[in-house]
Order: structure tokens, then sequence, then C-alpha cells
């Protein structure tokens, strides 16, 4: 009897280890599936990355090529504005350039500075004849750059108008204003630039040139001054705008313009027709 026991007990132990080398087996096999579960879907996962980022990559490289060949074609447009401002200043400097007539360039703005005594007798806004072919000679050079906008400014020196002639220039304001629209009135009518392209502007005596205690300093600060601008640093005051019902000014003819107002001037647009002295 007791021999059958331990033959039962070994069977029923060799049973049970058998049946846990089983059960454990099994549950090895699950861990192995899941592991395996978990890298298939791990390599998934990276696979699925590196392309987004390949994607991302491709995506990155195409803007940069955009970028560069925008600042490649910004550079070129730089280029040829800086070329037809060298070959204008050149142009102005061999044609008008003399004792009478200067050529600045400053930030971009190239200024023909044109005394007085050439285009008008003293206290008078016709322009005379030496003026006109100096105007001439201006809208010939200028008809090589169409797409350049010209602010033609007068200026004046601090002596009072006279007496006899302020019933027709008030002050200085008036004079050095009616001056600038004669030149552009000259320039569109009898010179063929566009009038689209112009604006006239009159500082009177508050932007001098020179000191105004002497006599050359006051010849000097006679003057009309043509600047000429690209379109984008005439900016939107320059392009051609949708007229308006607005009520004139008091101050009549002198009171708007296709150039930046300032405080101090009195202005007139390109297309009004100023009080000629009589």
């Amino acid at each position: 009897m007791p021999k059958q026991v331990w033959i039962i007990a070994s069977v029923l132990t060799a049973v049970i280890v058998l049946s846990l080398l089983g059960l454990s087996s099994w549950m090895r096999g699950r861990e192995l599936e899941q592991a395996r579960a978990e890298l298939e879907q791990a390599k998934a996962e990276w696979q699925q990355a590196a392309s987004n980022a390949d994607a991302e990559a491709n995506a990155l490289k195409e803007k940069l090529a955009g970028s560069q060949a925008r600042i490649d074609e910004l550079q070129k447009e730089k280029d040829f504005v800086l070329k037809s401002h060298q070959s204008l200043e050149e142009e102005m400097r061999g044609a008008l350039e003399s004792k009478d007539v200067t050529i600045s360039q400053l930030q971009g703005k190239l200024t023909v500075n044109i005394l007085d005594r050439v285009l008008f007798d003293s206290g008078e806004a016709d322009v005379k004849p030496d003026g006109e072919a100096v105007l001439r000679k201006v809208a010939g050079v200028l008809a090589q750059h169409p797409n350049l906008k010209l602010h033609v400014i007068g200026h004046t020196d601090n002596v009072p108008i006279k007496a006899a002639a302020r019933n027709r220039f008030p002050s200085n304001w008036e004079l050095s204003t009616a001056r600038a629209t004669a030149a552009v009135r000259f320039l569109t009518e009898k010179a063929g630039v566009d009038p689209r392209r112009m604006g006239a502007v009159g500082y009177g005596e508050f932007r001098p040139d020179a000191d105004n205690a002497t006599p050359e300093g006051r010849a000097r600060n006679r003057r009309i001054a043509i600047t000429v601008l690209s379109e984008e640093l005439a900016g939107a005051d320059s392009a051609p705008t949708t007229p308006t019902n607005a009520p004139s000014s008091p101050a009549g003819p002198a009171a708007t313009t296709n150039a930046a107002p300032d405080p101090r001037s009195a202005v007139t647009p390109a297309d009004v027709n100023p009080s000629k002295p009589k």
C-alpha cells in the first residue's frame, strides 16, 4: 500500500510539474508574441516617423530653394535699379551740370538743382527761354527712364515779396509754388513728360541750401529742385487716385499735391494752372 501511494504521489507530482512547465512555456510564448508585436509596431512607427521626417525635410528644402530664388530675384532687381540710377545720374551730369545746375544723390534720391536765374526773371514765375532749354534736357533724359517719379520743388530766399508784387504772390510760399508748378506744366505740356509722374511743391524760404545772410547764399537758395524717385521711394502718394468731391481749400491752388506734404509748405498739383504775373 505505501508503495502504491508513493507511485501515485510521484505521478501527481510529475503531472503538476509538467503542467507548470507547460503553463510557463505558454506564458513565455504569449510574452514573446507580445514583444514581437510591440517590435513590429515600433518598427512601423519608426518608418512612419522617418517618412514624415523625409517629407518635412523635402518640404523645407523646397521652401529654402524658393526663398533663395526670391533672394536672387530681389538682388537682381536691386542691381538693376542701382545700375539704372547710376546711369541716370551720369546722363544728368553729362547733359545738365554747370555752375547754375548741380546734381546730388542722397538716400536713393537724385536731385537736379537749378538756380532761379536760369529759369525765371526776378520775382516772376514764367519760364524763360534758357530755362525751357534746361527743362527740355531734363525731359529728354527722363524719357529713357519712364518708371521714375518726379517731385518739382520751389525754393526762395528769405527776402520778402516786394509790395508791388504781393497781389500776385502774397508770400514766398506762393512764389515758390507758382514756379514749381510752372516748371511742371512746361515739362508735361511742352516737353512730353507724363503728368502722372509729376508732383509740385513750394517750400518758400524754409528749406535753405545756404546762409541767407550773404548775396551768394541767397542766390543758391533761390532754386528749383527736381527730385527723381523710384516708384518704391515715391510711395502711394505718387500713384493716380480717384478724384473726390472735397471742397477746395481757402488757400486756393496752393493746397494739394502729389508729393508728401510739409507743414510749412504751400503746394500745388501738377494739373492746376498757377496765378500768372500780370
